[in-house]
């Protein structure tokens, strides 16, 4: 007989939306000491979730042995076993709705995110656009754990603590500059992605009184990042020199993240790290802002000249003639943004 009410959390990615549920999760397990989590995500997501108390992770193996319905079937049974008291889907996705019906088979107590798929429709329709900030990606993980009975206070939840530097993260951060700034260029799509010549630009000028940690990409976005590492003073490319756990100490470090609308600003939001971040065809009113970040860290692109923004919720979708649409947002605009909270910081 367990004492400890034991909830399943389901958020497999992407990792924006996975860090997403940290500051949630961390309100939870604090409100309610009472409460053990398991949450069910990919391997690399792991290391996230490593400061909460309270909460274990359980890999899902998606595309080895809980590959398809019958993989599903077998990660199910695995998780039956563990003495799952309730579950909270928070990504509302095919497999998450197939464990749905398995642990409804089981007689589970079964709470799933409302995405507000209508009202994002129409926030990104080109035609009859209700243009109005919806429901926080926060407050709809808020929302499935008061539907199961755990109402939470989301003006208590406090940020993570700085993580502890290895000796190779040390050097890496290590700087007799003003400060150490993050930037994280890219994105999963192009909409997203502020021009390349434009951030030479920003790291340009940022480099010459800052240290700049360059974060993000695949293989293409990583051999731009060493380009910037050799062409500019002051600047180290991080990808592929170490492990996303220590990706997150330097992050916790860092004096301001320069992001795209991705993963790398709710990371950095995470430990409470000021986050500026650009905005192309997607917009916040989405609800996928970093959490506890003011609303003027958000630099957007011009919808006096481009109305249509947002044009999708991810950045999947571009219509003709909005290619150049983060032009409107200028490096001058970018660096007076950055080096004002750096001195609002020193202050």
């Amino acid at each position: 007989m367990h004492l400890r009410k034991h909830l399943l959390v389901i958020r497999l990615s992407a990792m924006g939306d996975v860090a997403a549920t940290v500051p949630i999760l961390s309100a939870l397990t604090q409100q309610y000491p009472d409460v053990q989590v398991t949450v069910l995500t990919k391997e690399f997501y792991g290391p996230i979730f490593s400061q909460l108390i309270n909460v274990n992770v359980y890999i899902a193996d998606i595309g080895g042995r809980h590959k398809g319905v019958f993989g599903l079937w077998r990660l199910f049974k695995e998780l039956k076993a563990m003495n799952i008291d309730a579950v909270a889907d928070l990504h509302n996705v095919l497999r998450s709705n197939i464990l749905k019906g398995y642990f409804k088979l089981g007689g589970f107590q079964f709470a799933q995110i409302n995405k507000g798929r209508a009202q994002k429709k129409s926030l990104t329709a080109s035609k009859n656009k209700i243009f109005k900030p919806l429901k926080t990606t926060h407050q709809r993980y808020a929302d499935v754990f008061a539907a199961m009975g755990f109402p939470l206070i989301l003006e208590d939840i406090q940020f993570l603590s700085k993580r502890q530097l290895t000796e190779k993260t040390k050097i890496l951060i290590d700087s007799k500059k003003e400060s150490v700034i993050g930037i994280a260029p890219f994105a999963a799509f192009k909409g997203k992605i502020y021009p390349i010549d434009l951030m030479e630009k920003v790291i340009s000028n940022l480099s010459t009184a800052n240290k700049i940690l360059l974060f993000g990409g695949g293989k293409k976005e990583q051999n731009q990042l060493e380009i910037w590492e050799t062409q500019f003073p002051n600047v180290i490319s991080i990808p592929g020199k170490i492990a996303f756990a220590e990706e997150l100490d330097l992050i916790s470090h860092l004096d301001v993240m320069l992001a795209m609308d991705s993963g790398n600003g709710h990371l950095a939001s995470l430990f409470g790290i000021p986050t500026v971040t650009l905005w192309g065809v997607t917009h916040p009113f989405a609800g996928f802002y970093p959490f506890g970040q003011p609303k003027d860290n958000a630099l957007l692109a011009d919808r006096t000249e481009y109305p249509l923004i947002p044009t999708s919720i991810y950045g999947n979708k571009t219509p003709d003639g909005y290619n150049d649409v983060m032009r409107t947002i200028t490096p001058k605009e970018i660096i007076a943004k950055i080096e004002y909270i750096i001195k609002k910081r020193q202050t």
